[in-house]
């Protein structure tokens, strides 16, 4: 064997068996460079494949809930205020104390009301002891003008004088009837069972006719007071509404708008609405502090997507959506409002598509992107 050389024997059968051995070495070389080829062309174009974090599209009704503070109210409170004038002697009741339909409140000094009503009672009993007269003045020429004793001038006089009467005595006694009424007027007394809101009023003040002199609150249905914005007015009725008291927050209560005001407060530029409470308990008290939650649904199907998926260079807000073959597409969105992480936007994008919400700045349209799903 010379060196650097492989010398194969001149015989038959071994040189015929050392060339099918070189053979099968090349062939099993060159397969091995195909197969390195073909590996090195695999990792190339997932190489260029640019991965992308998606999301799939899912629509959903959308909902907008707004927190508004809210105070408690009763349905009905009412000034008591006393029907005529006087000097206030009494004061019967506190702010926070519960009252019956009936109960005195407050009285006035009666002394000019007391002399009223015995002026009116001797002023009606003058007036009959003049109607019994004239009434039998009246008898006696009615049987003398039948007897032919006195002329029919004399009758008319005599009818005249007791229908003059009979007016007097009526008019008397309805003075009575007043007297009467002023006099108990002069006790201020709960209409309805409530509770004491405000008093205005102390011993030894004049008062005025019908000058609120006691707040009430009555009993029964209660409501919450809020504050709504101009924007929001139109919403208001028409989603459901719960309400949440500060001092016993794991308590939801049902609530239901009854009263909107039709114009805004001059200083704030809210609406004053009441909400009654459907659900009400002995929990809920006057004056109570509360959070009224309403949210408003609208049957048009919208997408929430986070901030990070909208993509603008100046022609409006869209999405990047992924194609089946694995290319971008740019889809134009309207944005109906931004949230804390995420925007509600409406386009024409089909449930269950991927749209990128990564790195949407960084692509290119028609760019083939490798599909990375978001957990």
């Amino acid at each position: 064997m010379a060196k650097g050389r492989v010398l194969i024997p001149s015989d038959g059968p071994m040189r015929l068996t050392l060339k099918l051995i070189l053979t099968a070495l090349l062939a099993s070389a060159a397969l091995t460079l195909s197969a390195c080829d073909g590996k090195s062309n695999g990792a190339e174009d997932r190489a260029s494949a640019r991965p992308v974090l998606v999301s799939q599209v899912h629509f959903a009704p959308q909902s907008q809930t707004r927190e508004f503070v809210a105070s408690i109210r009763p349905r009905v409170e009412s000034d008591l205020g006393f029907r005529v004038t006087g000097k206030v002697v009494k004061r019967f009741v506190e702010v926070g104390q519960r009252v019956k339909a009936g109960a005195v409140l407050a009285t006035l000094d009666d002394t000019d009301l007391k002399l009223q009503k015995e002026q009116a009672d001797a002023e009606y009993a003058a007036s009959n002891v003049a109607l019994m007269q004239t009434s039998a003045e009246e008898t006696r020429a009615v049987k003398l003008r039948k007897d032919g004793w006195t002329a029919q001038a004399a009758l008319d006089r005599a009818r005249a004088g007791a229908q003059e009467a009979r007016g007097r005595s009526q008019r008397a006694g309805r003075a009575v009837e007043l007297a009467k009424n002023s006099l108990d007027y002069a006790v201020l007394r709960a209409d309805a069972d409530g509770v004491v809101t405000q008093t205005s009023v102390e011993p030894g003040q004049v008062v005025a006719v019908g000058a609120g002199a006691i707040r009430i609150a009555r009993a029964g249905e209660m409501e919450a007071l809020v504050a709504l914005p101009e924007t929001y007015v139109g919403a208001a009725g028409a989603g459901e509404a719960r309400l949440f008291l500060w001092s016993n927050p794991g308590k939801t209560y049902r609530a239901k708008l009854r009263e909107l005001s039709p114009s805004a407060d001059p200083a704030t530029r809210n609406f004053a609405a009441r909400f009654s409470i459907l659900d009400a308990d002995p929990a809920i008290s006057l004056g109570m502090s509360a959070t009224l939650q309403i949210a408003s649904q609208d049957a048009t199907p919208v997408i929430s997507v986070p901030l990070s998926a909208l993509y603008n260079q100046g022609q409006g807000p869209a999405l990047w959506k992924v194609n089946a073959d694995g290319k971008l597409s740019i889809i134009p969105v309207n944005v109906l409002r931004y949230e804390a992480n995420t925007a509600i936007v409406s386009g024409a994008l089909k449930e269950g598509e991927n749209i990128v919400i990564l790195g949407v700045q960084k692509l290119d349209p028609n760019q083939k992107v490798r599909v990375i799903a978001q957990n």
